[in-house]
Order: structure tokens, then sequence, then C-alpha cells
């Protein structure tokens, strides 16, 4: 029987769509709900992989809080691409990103402490307020202020913050932050009780140069922690491994609760991480390349078509404003029911979502081409 906790957490939009059987319409089905880049793991990874198999250090416990060519790899991954010098009292090696994003105000803050989340955001932000009994504090993010959040006109609110997450490129949005935003952000609240978690899950996807770190604004990691993904930039979301940069306290709570809840990520995967951030100035170019050519065709596909999306900045995704008429799920039903489209409908992402829906560009171009084409038979829904 599951705990008084456990069920009392918000449903998991996505858990449930992974068995949920869907009513398809007559044409084949164009899935673009998926989070998961579709390429595979560049050869040099899976090489890397296949020699770390047979090390016998990696077939016994390791070392909790990782191994150190990890962690020398990644202090030499953020000098190279943002100028930032780490410690390793500024690096956790993470079990995926996710976990972190999840745990870290269980391990870091007390209960009835208030949380900011970004409305619209990543839906599991709002697990981590509830698994830790925080207070959640809404963020809204609106189109005027380029879904940056405006901070003086949460004064209030900001008394009652102690975390605040933040995550750019957004998912689901698709938008972008500049350093001056983190600037901004690193000098309103230093010295204070908040501090900041930049989720940089699609730092990878810069597709008007690259985008900044949180890091490079608060380079002596007062008040910030940075969490970073593999998973997209490098197609190894199946492998389970990112890390957490940043302040020394935040850091130090994430490998203390790993410390009680793990035994040390897999060595294979920590090396296949090391190989992967030692090649990123090739690697990550290759993928951006491919996402932007994606981000280009939908973008000006969907303007051809008059239909609202707003102009993807960063990240894999795509926001689409749905038809009068519509709602995010209702419009969900109908694409996939009228043209076999599979979408994510906006309201797992908060309250200010429910007029939208995400479409992914982890797709083949093939499928994006088809996806278009789709549309345009439904173009006239836009027209009201």
């Amino acid at each position: 029987m599951a705990s008084e906790l456990l069920k009392s957490l918000s449903p998991s939009y996505f858990s449930s769509m992974m068995n949920a059987e869907l009513e398809v319409g007559d044409k084949p089905l164009l899935n673009l709900a998926v989070g998961i880049p579709d390429g595979r793991t560049p050869e040099v990874i899976t090489d890397a992989v296949k020699e770390a198999v047979d090390k016998v250090e990696n077939q016994k416990y390791g070392a909790f809080r990782g191994k150190p060519e990890l962690k020398d790899s990644i202090k030499r991954f953020y000098k190279r691409t943002y100028d930032v010098d780490l410690e390793d009292e500024n690096i956790a090696i993470l079990f995926g990103t996710k976990n972190a994003l999840v745990n870290f105000p269980l391990a870091h803050i007390n209960p009835g402490a208030g949380v900011m989340l970004p409305n619209p955001g990543y839906a599991d932000y709002i697990t981590a307020v509830e698994l830790s009994q925080a207070k959640l504090i809404d963020m809204p993010l609106l189109r005027e202020n380029n879904y940056l959040p405006d901070f003086d006109s949460l004064e209030a609110e900001l008394k009652e913050t102690d975390l605040i997450y933040l995550n750019y490129p957004s998912n689901p949005l698709g938008a972008a932050a500049d350093k001056s935003f983190f600037d901004d952000v690193i000098k309103r609240f230093k010295g204070s009780k908040t501090q900041i978690v930049h989720d940089f899950a699609y730092a990878a996807f810069g597709y008007d140069g690259l985008h900044p770190s949180i890091l490079q604004s608060d380079p002596d990691f007062e008040v910030s922690m940075e969490i970073y993904s593999l998973s997209k930039g490098f197609n190894m979301s199946g492998y389970r491994i990112g890390f957490a940069a940043g302040n020394k306290e935040m850091i130090e709570s994430i490998n203390n609760f790993q410390d009680y809840t793990n035994a040390g990520v897999f060595g294979v995967t920590q090396d296949a991480a090391t190989v992967a951030l030692d090649n990123a100035d090739t690697l990550i170019p290759e993928q951006n390349e491919i996402f932007k050519k994606r981000k280009n065709f939908i973008n000006k596909a969907l303007l051809d078509l008059n239909i609202p999306i707003e102009p993807i900045q960063g990240g894999i995704f795509g926001w689409i404003k749905v038809p009068s008429g519509f709602n995010g799920e209702s419009f969900v039903q109908y694409l996939l029911k009228e043209q076999s489209i599979l979408a994510t409908p906006g309201k797992p992402f908060g309250s200010r979502a429910e007029d939208y829906i995400r479409i992914s560009l982890a797709v083949a171009d093939e499928d994006l081409k088809t996806f278009t084409e789709r549309l345009r038979e439904i173009k006239e829904l836009y027209q009201d």
C-alpha cells in the first residue's frame, strides 16, 4: 500500500501516457510528444563503453561521489565552454538530471519553505515541491516579457521564497535567456536567503549562439547551482548521467543525499560521459546543426500556415497556441483522431499552459515534413 505522501503527488502525465491506449486515425502515427533525441549515441562514446565494460574497476562498487576522471572532464568542459572554474566541491555526479531536480528540495530545504517555479514549466518541478512538502510559489512566464520572470512584480512572493527554479532554454516554451538576464538575477539575490537552481538540460541547442551558463554571472557560486544533462546534446538519454555544478553547500546537499540513497553511478556510464565531454567541441555543434535545421523548418512552415508557434530560440520543442474552441487536451485528441498526430497538451506544464500544445523536434526530418503537410489540411481551424 502506497504512503499517504506518495498518494498525494500530482499525477505523472508522461508516465501515464507510456501505457495509454491511443485512439489513432487512419494515417500512420506521428509521435511528436517524445522528448528524446532521435539520433544514435556517437561512435566515440559507444567505443568507450565497450572498452569500459572490461575494466575490473567498473565491475565493482566505485567511489560514491564519482570518478576523478569524470570530474576533471567536467572542469575542463566548463572552462573551455563557459570560462567557469570549478573545483571538486562544486560538482555532483548525477543519476540523470531528473533525480536531482526532483530530490534537491527534499535534500536542501525544510518542509514549508517556499519554492518558486516557472509557469509554464517542466512538470516534475511540481513533484519536487510536493515530495519535500515545501510551499509552491507561482512564477508567471508571460509572452510580453519574452517568457522571462518579472521579479519586480513578485516582491511580496519573493519574501517567502527560499529556492527558485529557472530553465533556459525552456521546456516547453523554447524561450532563451541572455547573460544580462542572469547578471540581473544574481545581483538581485546575492546576499539574500534565496538560492537559484538553473536547469540547463538544453544547453547544447544554441541556435543564435552559445546559451550562457548562470555560473558565468555567479563566478564565486554564491547563490546558484546548474544542472547539466548529457541526454540531449550527446544522444545519451538511456545512460542516465548528468552533473550539477555551482554553490558548494547546494552541491553538498545533493552529494550527501546520494550517499544515503545510492552507491555510485555505474563506472561504465561515467567513462562514457568523460569521453563525451572531452569530445564536446565536435559533438555538440554536430547535434546543434541537426536541430537548427529542424527549428528553421518548423518555424517557417507554421508561419506560412498562419499557425501561431512561439519562435524557438533554444531547446528541442515548439510551443503552439491551439485554435479557438479548443484547449490543449481537446486539440491533442482532435489531432490524434483526425491526423494521427500525437502532441503533448499544455496542461502538465502549469495553469498558464492550458491553451497550448508542445511538439518535439526530436523526430526524423521526414516526419516533421509530414507533420506540416497534415497541418495544412486543418489550417482553416486557425482562420477564426
